[in-house]
């Protein structure tokens, strides 16, 4: 089953990020999930709401996957939150850590 992990991203680094999801990436994996890397690092266009640019992505990559793994945090950053009211609205498969 492929995932991917939804985790509040709002003022961090991408090693920041890639550094609280890496555990769980391991655990995962060890438990079959093929988890796909949804770290975005490409900037968006000019005079584009960054936020909602990146969020579009995320949204994107979600109807490639089967499920959502929600990190600790999540129902108190928007994105996430939007992330969740998608994936439950789709029926996709959620986990919450």
């Amino acid at each position: 089953m492929k995932v991917m992990i939804s985790q509040p991203m709002k003022d961090k680094t991408e090693e920041q990020i890639r550094r609280e999801r890496e555990s769980l990436i391991e655990i995962l994996q060890g438990e079959g999930y093929e988890v796909v890397d949804t770290i975005f690092t490409e900037e968006p266009p000019e005079d584009t709401d960054k936020a909602i640019w990146y969020l579009s992505k995320s949204i994107e990559a979600m109807g490639k996957v089967d499920g959502v793994v929600f990190m600790p945090g999540w129902n108190k950053a928007r994105g996430c939150i939007v992330e969740n009211q998608v994936a439950t609205a789709y029926q996709k498969f959620v986990m919450y850590i």
